[in-house]
């Protein structure tokens, strides 16, 4: 595998406010068609990652309000890839934290993009996606 981060990425992230609900982070994931968003803060720089796992288990599973419970409470810590990173960086950085997206950042350390099991499909040959699947979900 060769090239970057950008060169795996899927461009245009939408990011959600720290004080959003969880209903308002849902309804963007559906209009976007994502699985995860980046929380970000009042000075609009990530602090972290919520996944429709996250709002499933740990709100709704929970017996909490999705309507009350906000994206930063849900938020969890942010592992992410400079853009000039080598694809075998993000992807070492992914299966070293057991993670299946990846935030990707410019030099500015704003949001550019996410890369995602989709991205790698499109990008990986077939044996090195499998082995990557096999780390990731076997911790």
């Amino acid at each position: 595998m060769t090239g970057t981060a950008r060169d795996l990425m899927s461009e245009g992230v939408e990011c959600i406010p720290f004080h959003e609900s969880l209903d308002r982070a849902a309804q963007l994931m559906r209009e976007h068609n994502v699985g995860a968003l980046p929380v970000c803060g009042p000075d609009d720089r990530i602090q972290g990652i919520i996944t429709d796992r996250d709002i499933v288990v740990k709100c709704v599973a929970a017996g909490k309000d999705v309507t009350r419970v906000t994206a930063g409470e849900l938020a969890t810590r942010l592992v992410w890839v400079p853009a000039d990173a080598t694809a075998e960086e993000a992807l070492q950085r992914m299966e070293e934290n057991q993670i299946r997206r990846l935030p990707v950042m410019d030099g500015d350390h704003r949001c550019i993009g996410m890369i995602s099991e989709a991205d790698l499909a499109r990008h990986l040959p077939d044996d090195q996606l499998a082995d990557f699947v096999h780390r990731v979900y076997a911790g």
